[in-house]
């Protein structure tokens, strides 16, 4: 339940709830539907954003299930779709909170068993400065792609420069306008997304690149794009400079063969690259993946901080808005238990992956509890995986699961591998060391 507190002498409100979900996207949003139609638990969702619904308010394009079979869902509708569902069940809703961080700070050491005091985070919104504690805590962040700055792409510093997110904000609530030649610098599904979004926008895309050989969607996509907008595709090939001042006029680009040429462009998008926006998790001492750069899982969606979970793609990056929406409504039974039983994980097992695998998630397993509520485990490839090939699961040389993957693998799309061999992993076998996922040819 919600329970309002006066004011502290510090002048911060002080409210305490069960649960507290930060992030205002599918994931967060779908959890607190599920959480709060359980009955007898208070559930209040904030996001920093002015409106819910995370990225999909910005995709106008069908994809996002339908209603019924004859009205397809977009993304903005898709996103009031779980706000309601939130809202319907009992969820408080509140838009345009900033978490700024934990009141108590990191936690000291180890989780030894059930937290001893709730967990408490401060707030900023229009109201004022708040403290929230609360039983639990979900963090549903999300994910951002990383700008031109941090991929260390050289040049001036001109105006005209986007990443998909900064396109469709631009695009779709700001209603400027662009440039009049763009040029994609990915191809993956997102890049198409933006190339719709330009094209829409009465932008001529002159390109897309990447340094990979070939992209990342599929053919018919890949076709689409070329048939309908005549964008050619440059593969093997990078980004090496951006020219102009004042307005971009022309990006150097650079192939793997030392050949460089300059296409002329007043508008450049940087498009892929996530990383989870994982500085909340950050702050509160919450261990990261390596891999992912997100908060290191179980199977339960439980952080190694004893109460605080972190479902969506806050995990690893990009997937679709669906996988994030589908995993909040399974991290909700784990939410439950621990509000009944406050049990933390005893030990927790490492996962990891060898190249040319890029990450898995979820990454740690709980031997006691192997269970996998999404089912199974997410993958990345590095580089492309020929037809046939084998993801192996392996603990101190031991061979725990194989599986064929009959299609190969692409970089950029997803992987998904069975948790049936989870169960494997044995509470006692304290010094076999981690799980490792490894591919053979």
């Amino acid at each position: 339940m919600t329970r309002e507190q006066p004011v502290s002498p510090t002048g911060r409100r002080e409210r305490a709830v069960d649960v507290l979900v930060v992030g205002a996207g599918p994931a967060g949003l779908a959890l607190a539907s599920r959480l709060a139609a359980a009955g007898g638990v208070g559930v209040e969702v904030v996001d920093r954003e002015d409106e819910p619904g995370g990225v999909p308010r910005y995709c106008l394009h069908a994809g996002f299930g339908t209603r019924d079979p004859r009205r397809p869902m977009t993304g903005p509708a898709y996103a009031l779709h779980w706000a309601d569902a939130a809202v319907r069940a009992g969820a408080t809703l509140r838009t345009g909170v900033t978490v700024t961080g934990w009141s108590d700070g990191p936690p000291k050491g180890p989780p030894t068993g059930p937290p001893t005091d709730p967990l408490a985070v401060d707030v900023t919104s229009p109201a004022g400065l708040e403290r929230i504690t609360a039983r639990a805590v979900v963090l549903a962040t999300g994910a951002r792609e990383r700008p031109r700055s941090a991929r260390l792409v050289p040049g001036t510093r001109p105006a005209g420069v986007f990443t998909t997110g900064e396109l469709q904000r631009t695009v779709r609530l700001r209603h400027r306008a662009l440039g009049r030649r763009a040029l994609v610098v990915g191809a993956e599904s997102v890049s198409y997304s933006a190339v719709r979004i330009l094209r829409e926008a009465g932008v001529e895309v002159v390109a897309m690149v990447t340094e990979l050989p070939h992209h990342q969607v599929s053919p018919v996509t890949a076709l689409d794009a070329r048939l309908r907008h005549g964008v050619p595709l440059l593969v093997g090939t990078r980004v090496g400079e951006l020219l102009g001042r004042g307005r971009l006029s022309g990006v150097v680009l650079r192939r793997a063969d030392g050949r460089s040429t300059t296409v002329a462009c007043d508008t450049v998008v940087f498009t892929g690259d996530w990383i989870p926006d994982h500085e909340l998790a950050r702050l509160g001492g919450v261990t990261l993946d390596r891999a992912t750069r997100g908060p290191a899982v179980d199977g339960s969606f439980r952080t190694d901080r004893a109460g605080v979970f972190a479902v969506g793609n806050l995990l690893r990056g990009i997937e679709p808005a669906g996988t994030a929406a589908r995993e909040g409504l399974l991290a909700a039974a784990p939410v439950l238990r621990h509000l009944t039983d406050g049990a933390a994980p005893a030990a927790r097992v490492p996962v990891q992956v060898e190249a040319p695998l890029r990450w898995i998630t979820p990454s740690r397993l709980d031997p006691a509890d192997p269970r996998v509520a999404t089912g199974g485990f997410i993958l990345r490839t590095e580089s492309g995986l020929a037809p046939w090939s084998s993801l192996v699961v392996s603990r101190a040389g031991t061979e725990l699961h194989r599986q064929r993957l009959v299609l190969g693998a692409t970089p950029n799309r997803t992987l998904r591998l069975s948790a049936a061999w989870t169960t494997r992993v044995r509470a006692e076998d304290r010094d076999a060391g981690p799980v490792t996922v490894s591919v053979e040819h």
